[in-house]
């Protein structure tokens, strides 16, 4: 038996990531992996999108800036810089572990190095951080050679672990991902999708939601709430699957 810790959207809010990671039991010393997950008892998964705070205020507590303009340059760098660094302590983590941590790729990872389009939030504010077209400032190549490196998915005993759904096409950061609403309201309309695709359950995140949302029915946890203080744990071998919300 393993125990997985599933970790939703960051989006930039790294002190809470740390601190999901920390009460987990995930975290050592010196920001590394603890000695349990070293040695597998523990996996850790985050779900993707580590880019692109999710509001206005989180742009300022991130950059330290009293008001963040996305039209800025200077201020556009400064939101790059920061997330670079801790992009560096996350992937010093991950490189640490010895395989039994993964980040799975989202749609915003996905814009921030492959620069196909620049993606917006309900506050009007644009990611533009990482354009350097519209005066932002690129990631490292190491970074983004490192982003470009992270899986769509990752299954673990017939579980899968995924950004925003079960199916290619939810996995797929084209222009149809974004025309159709169905990556973010999949789960509540075709929620078989989960073991159609031969999973014995599913966790996602890309959706926001007021707490973690397990449909036990179904197959599927949606967890993108990290910023309200949740994380899930499960409980995991070939026979035996026990899912927990846990709380910051």
């Amino acid at each position: 038996m393993i125990r997985v810790v599933a970790i939703g959207d960051v989006h930039a809010n790294f002190p809470r990531l740390w601190r999901a990671l920390e009460k987990a039991g995930a975290l050592g010393e010196k920001g590394l992996p603890s000695p349990a997950v070293v040695a597998g008892d523990i996996r850790v998964v985050l779900l993707g999108d580590l880019v692109h705070p999710k509001s206005p205020m989180a742009y300022q507590q991130l950059t330290g800036l009293k008001y963040y303009d996305h039209n800025n340059p200077e201020h556009l760098k400064v939101a790059a810089s920061k997330q670079a660094l801790q992009l560096y302590r996350v992937k010093r983590y991950i490189e640490s572990a010895r395989g039994n941590a993964v980040i799975i790729m989202g749609n915003h990872d996905h814009a921030a190095v492959y620069h196909d389009m620049v993606l917006g939030n309900s506050f009007g504010v644009a990611h533009r951080e990482f354009e350097p077209k519209y005066g932002g400032q690129p990631l490292p190549d190491d970074l983004a050679e490192w982003i470009k490196s992270w899986p769509l998915s990752y299954n673990l005993f017939g579980v899968q672990f995924a950004h925003a759904g079960p199916t290619p096409w939810l996995q797929s950061y084209d222009h149809f991902f974004y025309q159709s609403r169905e990556a973010k309201t999949w789960w509540q309309n075709t929620p078989e999708y989960v073991r159609r695709a031969g999973y014995r359950f599913g966790v996602y995140g890309h959706t926001p939601v007021d707490a973690i949302h397990i449909d036990r029915e179904h197959g599927l946890a949606m967890i993108d709430a990290l910023d309200r203080g949740q994380y899930l744990e499960l409980d995991l071998d070939e026979k035996n699957l026990d899912v927990r919300v846990m709380f910051l």
